[in-house]
């Protein structure tokens, strides 16, 4: 259970929505010979990085076929006690787009007081379509979801901090009342918001895996070879589940 303190300091950093029926007390993993034993994920958590319409085909900012991760993220649930989704969410006039930046090309950067920021199109607008999770993404499983952006004038890439490097989404103090020890990182994109989440969450102390059969890249200009450099860095692991559990 949350801590009085730490809720109180999850809602004014950031917007929560916990879904209080979807934590449960255990699963069961089957091995290559068809036999079953249990495997005890208490201390990992699965964060879905960003699945939703606007980062899929048909979105105003789609990874290129970024749905075709959703079948593989559902398939993963299944072998987490704890679960968390964050969810990109700008309000119209948000200062990383481009109707705001008219001057500026598209994924070309601008200097802003926290560095420099890329400008998007225009996409995950509070309430609209493109901002709700993929369709077929399993959410009901989610012990709660992280919303990131927010605010008009800092933009938001990980699921633990705004682009400023300060701002907390309020993701870590939940992870340590919920003594998190690894993290394991899915979703959209890799080279954004899925990179920033994993490096953040490493830097921070957690063990953190990117389970790369679960991610897909938007893929600037050498944005993927920084990414698995960045990786190897921050000592984030970058392979199949099968791998690290």
């Amino acid at each position: 259970m949350l801590s009085r303190r730490n809720f109180i300091l999850g809602l004014l950093t950031s917007n929560l929505i916990f879904n209080q029926n979807s934590i449960v007390t255990g699963h069961q993993k089957t091995t290559n010979s068809g036999a079953t034993k249990q495997y005890n994920g208490s201390k990992d958590i699965l964060i879905i990085v960003d699945v939703q319409n606007d980062f899929c085909p048909g979105g105003s900012l789609p990874v290129k076929n970024g749905d075709k991760v959703v079948e593989v993220i559902n398939e993963i649930q299944k072998s987490f006690q704890y679960i968390a989704l964050t969810q990109d969410w700008h309000p119209k006039d948000h200062s990383s787009f481009s109707t705001t930046n008219p001057d500026i090309d598209v994924f070309s950067t601008k200097k802003m007081p926290y560095g420099n920021q890329v400008i998007w199109p225009p996409h995950c607008i509070i309430g609209s379509k493109g901002a709700e999770f993929h369709k077929n993404l399993i959410t009901n499983k989610a012990s709660f979801i992280i919303r990131k952006g927010f605010r008009k004038n800092i933009d938001s890439y990980s699921g633990f901090f705004e682009n400023d490097r300060v701002t907390s989404t309020g993701l870590d103090g939940i992870l340590k009342e919920l003594n998190i020890k690894r993290v394991f990182v899915v979703g959209l994109a890799l080279d954004f918001c899925v990179q920033y989440t994993a490096i953040d969450s490493a830097s921070l102390g957690y063990k953190t895996f990117v389970i790369k059969n679960a991610t897909l890249p938007v893929n600037i200009g050498n944005s993927v070879q920084e990414t698995i450099k960045n990786f190897k860095k921050y000592n984030v692991g970058y392979g199949k589940l099968e791998e690290f559990i």
